[in-house]
This record gives C-alpha cells, sequence and structure tokens, in this order.
C-alpha cells in the first residue's frame, strides 16, 4: 500500500514540477542545492556562447572608452559628461558588470535633440544615450562588429572599418564606365524611425546565442526617449546617436544586399543610401517597382516615393558626389553639397575674425585636412573634372593641408556629403 502510494506521490510530483525545471524555476532550483560559492557567480544561460564575457573584457572594454572619449559628444538625461566616465567608472564599475552579466542591465531613455537636415528638408531626430551607455554600447558594437562584418555584402560601404564613402563613389563609377548608365536611386523614409524591433530582433537571434546580450540589445532598443522633461516609449526604430545603432542598420539591411546579389544586380549602399545600376530606363522601372515591393513586405519599410527616382546618375546625387556624362564618366561634386562647404567655410573664417589656424573650437584645421582630401579624392579619379572652385575660400590665408591618403577611419564612418567642395588647382 505504501509502495503505491509513494509511486502515485511521485508521478504528481512529475506531472506539476517538471524534473527539468527552465527560467526562474531552474534558478530557484539551483540556488537550494549548490554551495554559496557557486550560487555567488553570476549565472551564464544554458547552451549560450560567452559573448557578454568578451564584451567586459578589459582589452576591449579600454578602446570602447578611448572611441567614446574621443568622440566626445553631449551628455545624456542624467547630464554625466564624457569627461566625467571615467571617475563615474572607476566608483562604479564592478556593479555595472555584474549587471551586465547577469543579465539585468536596464539603459536610461536617450535625450531627443532634433538638428536641421542639410538640404532644408525639415530635421532629424538624434537620441543622445548617456555616456554610460554610449560606452556599453560601443564595447558591445566592437565585439560583434568583429563576427558580423566579414559576413555583410562586398557591397555595403557605410559604417564598416576600412570601408568609406570615397570607395563607394568609385565603385558607382565603374559601374557606369561599363555600360550601366541609368540608376535606380533609392531612398528609404526614416529609415532609422521605422526599423521594426521584432524582426530586427529575430536576425540578431540568428547570430547572437547569449540570451543576457539579446536582452541587453533588446533594452537599448526599448529605453524610450526623453523629450520635454516627458519619457515615450520606443516601439520601433534604432535612435540615431548610439554607437550601436550603425552596426544594426548594416544588420536589418543585409537582407536587402542579398536579394539584390541573388538577382544579380550592380548596387552600392551606404547606410540607408542604396543605388542600382542597370543598362536601360525599361529595366531601371521594372527594378525599382520590384525591389520597392521587396522592401516594404519583407523588410517592412516604406520607400519615399518623392526622393527615389530611376534617372541618369548625372541628375542625381549619391553621397554629395555627382558625375558627368560622355564616355569618360568623372566625378564632381553636387552643387548643394559645394554650397554648403562654401556657407561652412565662411562662417568658420567668421568666427575665426583673421586667425588663421584655428577658430573658438579649433576646427579650421581639421576642415581643411579633410578639403585636401576630398581634392585628392577628385585629382586621382580617372579623368577627373577638378573645375569647382571656391575663390578665396580654398585658402582664406593659408596653404592647404598635405594631401593624405583617402582611407576610411577605424570606425568606417566617414561621409563624402560631409565636406562638399574642391580646392582650386594652385595656390
Amino acid at each position: 500500500m505504501n509502495l503505491e502510494g509513494d509511486k502515485r506521490l511521485n508521478i504528481q510530483l512529475r506531472l506539476d514540477f517538471p524534473s527539468a525545471p527552465t527560467g526562474e524555476a531552474r534558478q530557484a532550483g539551483r540556488e537550494d542545492i549548490e554551495s554559496p560559492s557557486v550560487v555567488s557567480e553570476p549565472e551564464r544561460p544554458p547552451n549560450t556562447s560567452p559573448i557578454m564575457e568578451e564584451v567586459c573584457e578589459r582589452a576591449n572594454l579600454k578602446e570602447a572608452l578611448r572611441q567614446v572619449r574621443s568622440n566626445k559628444g553631449s551628455a545624456g538625461v542624467d547630464r554625466v559628461t564624457v569627461d566625467q566616465l571615467g571617475d563615474y567608472l572607476k566608483q562604479h564599475w564592478l556593479s555595472i558588470r555584474e549587471q551586465l552579466l547577469n543579465g539585468t542591465y536596464e539603459p536610461k531613455p536617450v535625450r531627443r535633440v532634433e538638428i536641421p537636415k542639410p538640404d532644408g528638408g525639415g530635421v532629424r531626430k538624434l537620441g543622445i544615450p548617456t555616456v554610460l551607455d554610449r560606452f556599453i554600447q560601443q564595447a558591445v558594437m566592437q565585439v560583434l562588429q568583429r563576427r558580423w562584418n566579414p559576413t555583410f555584402s562586398h557591397y555595403s560601404y557605410g559604417f564598416r572599418p576600412r570601408r568609406s564613402a570615397h570607395q563607394a563613389v568609385a565603385q558607382a563609377q565603374q559601374y557606369m564606365a561599363a555600360g550601366y548608365s541609368w540608376v535606380i536611386d533609392l531612398d528609404l523614409e526614416k529609415f532609422f524611425d521605422r526599423v521594426n524591433h521584432d524582426k530586427l530582433m529575430g536576425q540578431i537571434a540568428k547570430r547572437v546565442e547569449d540570451k543576457r546580450l539579446l536582452k541587453l540589445i533588446r533594452a537599448f532598443l526599448n529605453a524610450g526617449v526623453m523629450e520635454n522633461g516627458l519619457v515615450s516609449p520606443s516601439v520601433e526604430g534604432t535612435p540615431q546617436g548610439g554607437p550601436l545603432s550603425p552596426l544594426l542598420s548594416n544588420l536589418v539591411l543585409d537582407e536587402l544586399d542579398r536579394e539584390l546579389e541573388r538577382r544579380g544586380h550592380r548596387f552600392v549602399r551606404y547606410a540607408d543610401d542604396c543605388n542600382i545600376y542597370v543598362r536601360s530606363e525599361r529595366a531601371g522601372q521594372r527594378v525599382m517597382e520590384s525591389i520597392s515591393r521587396f522592401i516594404t513586405q519583407k523588410l517592412k519599410l516604406k520607400v519615399n516615393e518623392a526622393k527615389s527616382a530611376v534617372a541618369r546618375p548625372q541628375e542625381r546625387k549619391f553621397l554629395g558626389f555627382s558625375f558627368t556624362g560622355g564616355p569618360d564618366i568623372k566625378r564632381k561634386i553636387a552643387p548643394k553639397s559645394l554650397e554648403r562647404f562654401k556657407q561652412r567655410i565662411r562662417e568658420i573664417t567668421r568666427r575665426a575674425k583673421g586667425h588663421q589656424h584655428q577658430d573658438d573650437n579649433g576646427r579650421v584645421g581639421p576642415v581643411y585636412a579633410g578639403l585636401a582630401r576630398l581634392f585628392r579624392l577628385l585629382r586621382n579619379a580617372r579623368g577627373a573634372d577638378c573645375s569647382h572652385s571656391l575663390g578665396t575660400l580654398a585658402t582664406a590665408g593659408r596653404p592647404l593641408a598635405p594631401m593624405e591618403n583617402i582611407t576610411a577611419s577605424a570606425s568606417g564612418t566617414h561621409r563624402a556629403g560631409s565636406l562638399g567642395g574642391v580646392a582650386q588647382h594652385s595656390r
């Protein structure tokens, strides 16, 4: 009798409490049987690769701190500045590290900042994370970028190490020289604001097994936005302003790159700027319709029909550049980019009040160095037309900086469109 009763009890217990508890039940069970020394250690989720440990390695953290300091930037909602970050980490890093390894770290909301778009088409909304969150995002980005970057398309140039907007423009020029004289210029409407969180997390989960890191990235996406003292939830989009956002944008659009490669198209993509090159207008219209449908239905994004077009490359601009017609394709600065650069030089030299080497923020030197690099880009282009002139703005009482090799920085985030001018041939 007792044996039968015990048997029934064991069966009932197995029904009520599975022998292999998961989630919180598993943790609760382990706390009862493990020694205090084992329980005090951060528990790693089962069947995951230890990516969070790699994120928290000393060398990776030192590089992340260096990058955040070099990028400077504004304070977030907590008003802690970049200069204060080092002291803050000295005091709080042990507890922050424990939260990261336990999967309990909670980012703060981003601070909303609006900046005018260069073409006068409204404002661009940025989300500025706290410097601590930027530091953690940078550390995560460095680890994921090392793993993901080799898997991205060869024709994706934005926000990648040793790749630049200049290389993207050169690739576009090669397509045109090969006879692909029509371009499908795709503009994604409010791309960074429309990224679907669930779809993005699904793509990340295919590449990342560490549940703690998945939870952390989801927390960054859902951190919310503080505007006028009020925090609103983030239900879609990846806020521009954090180090992780560009990498996630490349992951989202990697699906587009693979589709274009599968179809055999010749294309160049820099972040959300994508140009596809074909031989005829008719082919361009067909590709525009087909790819727009793919972007809408598969990627859950929207193509801005007003800004997208099928046209000759000479009629469009790509990353601040345009091209000449004829058999010998030449690069040239897009008119709007040239005018913006002239205006920037006027503002800086006006503030400098006659000082040749720096203004109140010491920005003249970097601007002229960038101008020199841009001049070399056009000068080295095959048959490039350097007919644009900045007149007296090109020198402003000082020689140009020495010509430098056009190479992307380690972060790979320079845009050609940020400088829209070219120096005179001599002075």
